[in-house]
């Protein structure tokens, strides 16, 4: 007997399906189960989740296959309706054992009311390992279906957070991931993310390598900036929700930044500390989307030294103001997203190559392979899995570094 996961989308649905796996495996659940954690964030990752659905039952014909993930939690007609489903499970339920052992083709729960969910830490006997500690977005921008799927935000208290640390940590985790759906807004009685890491940190002497997974940059707080000047476990790489890089789109997309703000926080990250890299999310042929307006956030990814960029072509969810915006025509968006690509391949190429002959910490994840703190793919021969290496970097290309021990 077994339990699978798929999992598909963002780092918080690769937490919650560790822990979906592991509590039904504690549990000693019976019969054969393929969890399928789903993504609404696009059309596309819709379309995947489907496709997956169907490979999955096709693989495993007597398996039950339970569905959950915010695409269940939107559409879940759209599942209700497919004959390789056996039950649905909405987010509010996903990690309560018994809502998933007896989960049939019910309606999900309602996410705007739910509870914050038990502390979802993933990846067991990972050299990596992801806690959330937050799920839901109070914030409503207007090409994003995201807080239909997973309600308001709701925060973990520090104690539960402190618990699935020590947990990851007990299970040989080396590095740890802080995650959720919008963790700059994570709020436990006032103490905001910034102050909480510092705790945490405080609190947790075995918690040598700290990384946070993607922020809403106009939220980051001062006490987030000092950790990141004044302690190393801090890790330089922040992957930001910019979206656009032009003003009348990012007002149209209901955003809370101007671009100037962006820029300026970027520049006082790397003030924090000057390594520090950015990665960020920018979405292509939003609608209204000029070819101006285009190219402002074609120069971001210099302006910004996005060496990680998350390129995603517009596309209109339903329920969302912006799906009733005059759109652009698929082949512009396709074009504008591949010009975008190409733009952050050529920055992010440059970065990779001018490490070559310098010396970079890095944590070996797997099969020599693993990432520098600034967070470049990195393979190290004869680097032992969870070691931690200086190596110097011999060369660089599309995959990332190679690199020998010092």
């Amino acid at each position: 007997m077994s339990v699978e996961t798929i999992t598909l989308g963002c780092r918080l649905n690769m937490a919650e399906s560790a822990t979906m796996k592991r509590r039904l495996e504690a549990a000693g659940h019976r019969g054969d189960t393929i969890i399928v954690n789903s993504c609404a964030v696009t059309h596309e990752a819709v379309r995947q989740t489907r496709q997956a659905i169907r490979k999955a039952k096709r693989n495993a014909p007597e398996a039950k296959v339970v569905v959950t993930g915010c695409a269940a939690q939107i559409e879940p007609d759209t599942f209700r309706a497919m004959p390789e489903v056996d039950a649905l499970i909405g987010n509010a339920n996903k990690l309560d054992v018994a809502q998933i052992a007896n989960a049939a083709k019910d309606l999900p729960g309602d996410v705007m009311t739910a509870p914050a969910p038990p502390v979802a830490a993933g990846f067991g006997n990972k050299v990596r390992s992801f806690v959330a500690v937050q799920t839901g977005c109070d914030h409503r921008c207007t090409f994003c279906t995201i807080p239909y799927g997973r309600g308001n935000s709701r925060s973990l208290a520090y104690d539960e957070v402190r618990r699935a640390v020590a947990s990851e940590l007990d299970r040989g985790a080396r590095e740890i991931v802080i995650t959720g759906v919008d963790i700059t807004s994570y709020d436990d009685d006032g103490r905001k993310l910034g102050e909480m890491l510092q705790k945490l940190l405080v609190d947790e002497p075995r918690l040598q390598r700290l990384r946070l997974s993607s922020l809403d940059s106009i939220e980051m707080d001062g006490a987030l900036y000092e950790l990141l000047s004044g302690d190393e476990r801090l890790l330089p790489h922040f992957h930001l929700s910019l979206q656009a890089g032009d003003d009348m789109i990012l007002k149209r997309m209901k955003r809370r930044h101007s671009r100037a703000q962006a820029v300026a926080i970027v520049e006082r990250l790397k003030a924090a500390r000057p390594e520090t890299t950015i990665g960020a999310d920018i979405i292509a042929g939003f609608p209204t989307e000029s070819e101006e307006m285009f190219f402002n956030s074609l120069k971001l990814i210099d302006d910004c030294d996005i060496i990680a960029a998350h390129v995603f072509p517009y596309s209109p969810r339903d329920k969302t103001p912006a799906a009733r915006m005059p759109q652009l025509d698929r082949s512009v968006i396709k074009d504008r997203a591949a010009r975008l690509r190409a733009k952050a391949f050529e920055h992010r190429m440059a970065w990779l190559r001018s490490m070559v002959g310098t010396t970079q910490g890095a944590l070996i994840e797997n099969n020599a392979k693993g990432h520098t703190d600034t967070f470049a793919p990195i393979t190290v021969e004869g680097g032992k899995r969870g070691a931690y290496v200086m190596a110097t970097i011999t060369d660089a290309n599309e995959k990332g570094l190679t690199g020998v021990i010092e």
